[in-house]
């Protein structure tokens, strides 16, 4: 039997038993649970891994409760600048936007771009030019309205302060979505989505949409999509080094996360993790925080959804 197998993330950081009350946990393991079986159907009626990250990361961006699409946090200006990229393993095609608004599903957007136009990457306006060129919806902004991401903007608007994610004061959470699969011909996929950081400015954009940082699959090693300090995910080109571990060091997945997100990326200062899937549909989550909200799915038995480390 061939493996199908997908595994997705909604988010790194200080997520502790203590600070998660158990109401909120059930909402964030329904949500988890909703959003993997979402995409592992696609895999199980015999789907692209393609269609199926792509479908999972749009229901993680339905999702208030995680920071991507509907859930965005809110930046200097009081709106909402999302990003999302996606890559296929089979042949090396990706997807990217950054800084949109008014989409309520972004990751749908980055594979248009990469299935629709000539190009991989395209940001704001222009990306903006390119979805109304194809007929998409653009919803108001009342659609990517939460009350939690207000308030949590409310504390520092008009200061030079930002907050990963829906963070409180004293915790660190990156609220990036994301997830990787395997498929029934053996391809693999990933995607990657985010709402950003509450309160950017200067247009910031974070490792969710760049390929090799945030984002990459490559059939012959690996698919990763990662969430964490975006700018630390850059500078160690974070997706790609766990592909070139892999494919020039021959480090199976496991070893090559783990070296990536335990050694390489904290002596460079930065923390989060990522989620990973190889070619025989073996699965990795590493991160070196104090939990990630994750889940997986395969056809050989695996059926899991976690938020702590332990």
């Amino acid at each position: 039997m061939n493996p199908i197998s997908i595994a997705i993330h909604g988010g790194a950081g200080t997520i502790t038993r203590e600070s998660m009350t158990p109401e909120m946990e059930k909402k964030y393991m329904s949500a988890l649970e909703h959003c993997r079986n979402a995409g592992y159907e696609i895999l199980l009626h015999g789907g692209s891994s393609l269609d199926a990250v792509a479908t999972a990361v749009a229901h993680l961006e339905d999702c208030p409760l995680f920071n991507a699409g509907k859930g965005s946090v809110f930046s200097a200006k009081g709106n909402h600048e999302m990003d999302a990229s996606i890559m296929d393993g089979s042949n090396l095609q990706a997807g990217a936007v950054s800084l949109i608004h008014g989409i309520a599903n972004p990751i749908k957007l980055a594979k248009d771009v990469m299935k629709k136009s000539d190009f991989v990457f395209l940001a704001g306006e222009g990306a903006l030019e390119f979805a109304k060129s194809l007929d998409y919806k653009f919803e108001d902004e009342t659609y990517f309205y939460d009350e939690f991401r207000f308030q949590q903007w409310q504390k520092i608007k008009n200061t030079a302060s930002f907050q990963l994610d829906h963070s409180l004061d004293t915790e660190r959470k990156f609220g990036t979505v994301g997830a990787v699969a395997i498929d029934i011909n053996g391809n693999l996929a990933a995607a990657t989505s985010t709402g950003g950081m509450t309160n950017k400015i200067f247009g910031r954009i974070g490792d969710s949409p760049i390929i090799g940082a945030g984002t990459y699959a490559n059939n012959q090693t690996c698919a990763v999509s990662c969430t964490g300090s975006g700018e630390y995910f850059i500078r160690g080109v974070v997706a790609y080094d766990v592909s070139c571990l892999m494919e020039y060091k021959e480090y199976d997945l496991e070893r090559a996360t783990n070296e990536v997100v335990m050694e390489k990326l904290i002596k460079i200062g930065g923390d989060g993790g990522l989620i990973a899937i190889d070619p025989k549909g073996n699965i990795s989550f590493a991160f070196n925080t104090e939990g990630m909200y994750r889940a997986a799915r395969n056809n050989q038995g695996l059926d899991m959804i976690a938020i702590y480390k332990d």
